[in-house]
């Protein structure tokens, strides 16, 4: 059957959900914090980069001089990289009008891949930082300022270029720190996270273990403390749970005295039947005595139908949520005792098989109503043995309880067993003997989800065994 997307997403618990979210929330913040941190550190580094190679710039300016139009170094540069070849510092001198005018030794070799860069227009007074690329496909750095020179006359461009791989390298150890520390502040918070939704959502699942223990049998009803938020769902749940107890015993009690107040009156209709049956051939004319015979025969029919329907009726309704604990061993061993006495002239020998820790998880009224029916067919129709045998295995996830009872009878023929077993078959289409108790029985075992099925015994007679499979039967 195929499961919709309700089902799937009602599957996940309260702390997955919120832990979930949660963790999204902090990945996407975290992520957002690493970006902006990230972004602003690379800001600052070429800012810092620009300051550095205007500094550079004021370097040349207190160096060169200008004599006819021709430029030429005043005193030894105090920045010893714009002498050194390739030194990643490298400095120029143009205009708008002739070009590159001057190059330090350094950048003897460097080609770039646009040197109209070093040709720009740029306000007097004012620089211009940009990134630029080598031919050589290498990342650099540039400044350059505009100067009007001693003769009023002159305008030039002074730039400074420098490599951005030191920059680069600074910006990608403070990316690397950065996350790495972000992805440590992730797992605290979600380590810390974790650990808040347990102490928050901790009154939950106290509800959720007081409910298993109801369910199971071990409580009466939610008992504990409960923050203000579920007290209210906590009272509720214990009044709903007194009124369905209240309402099971009313239902109980009204059908008990329904079936006083029906078998009475038969009763009494039936003794003076059986007292005009009596005078059967003294003087009763024959269309009276066949009219005594069909009274007789719908009165045994309207006790059968009472019977089976009233035990219908009183049954619960299976492995209900206020199930309690009933001790399999115990309740078998009353009722054998209990037949014992009642077919003491049969002098029947029982064997049990049954741990004495294995547990029925339901009303034990059912119990009592399905071992009661398969031991009493058991000893009305076996001849001298009978046999009990209760197991309770577990695998693959679930738990199956097995009970089996076996005479020595005659057994159930073969074309009437699943007759008999038929859930809802009419009890006045049913014989007398093994019908109405077996029907009453698969009602009752499938009310709970169970089977029930009729075989030959080892001993010679009828094999009945009923199965309950659910997670949690057994010990």
């Amino acid at each position: 059957m195929l499961m919709t997307r309700q089902s799937k997403v009602s599957e996940y618990s309260i702390q997955s959900r919120l832990l979930v979210g949660f963790s999204i929330l902090l990945f996407v913040f975290l992520g957002l914090i690493g970006t902006v941190l990230d972004r602003a550190f690379r800001d600052s580094v070429e800012a810092g980069a620009a300051e550095q190679l205007k500094l550079q710039i004021y370097v040349l300016l207190s160096a060169i001089g200008e004599e006819e139009g021709v430029l030429y170094l005043l005193e030894d540069l105090r920045e010893p990289r714009f002498a050194q070849l390739n030194s990643g510092l490298y400095g120029f001198v143009s205009s708008t009008s002739a070009g590159e005018l001057w190059r330090s030794e350094s950048a003897f070799d460097l080609e770039l891949e646009d040197f109209s860069v070093l040709s720009m227009q740029i306000p007097i007074g004012e620089s211009d930082f940009a990134k630029i690329n080598s031919v050589d496909d290498e990342e650099l750095f540039i400044v350059s300022y505009g100067i009007l020179w001693e003769d009023g006359v002159s305008e030039y461009n002074f730039s400074v270029i420098e490599t951005a791989v030191p920059y680069y390298s600074e910006i990608a150890k403070f990316r690397t720190s950065l996350w790495s520390w972000l992805g440590g502040v992730a797992v605290l918070l979600l380590a810390l996270q974790v650990l808040f939704l347990r102490w928050g959502l901790s009154p939950l699942h106290g509800m959720a273990r007081d409910l298993k223990l109801i369910e199971s049998g071990q409580a009466e009803q939610l008992e504990g403390s409960y923050p203000k938020e579920l007290k209210g769902v906590t009272d509720n749940l214990n009044l709903l749970i007194k009124s369905e107890r209240k309402q099971q015993a009313k239902y109980r009690t009204t059908l008990g005295d329904l079936a006083h107040s029906l078998k009475t009156p038969l009763a009494v209709i039936s003794g003076v039947t059986e007292k005009l049956i009596k005078q059967k051939g003294n003087g009763l004319p024959s269309d009276t005595e066949k009219q005594l015979d069909t009274v007789e025969e719908q009165l045994q029919r309207m006790n059968q139908i009472i019977s089976y329907q009233l035990q219908r009726a009183v049954q619960s309704n299976g492995a209900s949520s206020l199930s309690r604990q009933v001790n399999v061993k115990e309740l078998i061993a009353r009722i054998l005792k209990a037949l014992d006495k009642v077919y003491a002239a049969k002098a029947m020998r029982h064997t049990e098989s049954i741990d004495s820790d294995i547990l029925f998880y339901g009303d034990e009224r059912d119990l009592m109503e399905i071992m009661g029916n398969l031991l009493d067919n058991a000893y009305k129709y076996g001849h001298s043995r009978i046999q009990v045998s209760v197991n309770a295995a577990v695998g693959k996830g679930k738990a199956q309880l097995s009970i089996v009872v076996e005479d020595d009878g005659p057994g159930i023929a073969t074309d009437q067993r699943q007759f008999v077993l038929q859930r809802g078959a009419r009890a006045d289409t049913l014989a007398q003997g093994q019908g109405i108790g077996l029907a009453v029985v698969t009602d009752i075992v499938a009310s709970y989800g169970g089977l029930i099925d009729v075989d030959n015994s080892q001993l010679g007679g009828a094999r009945i065994q009923v199965v309950f499979d659910s997670p949690k039967w057994g010990r």
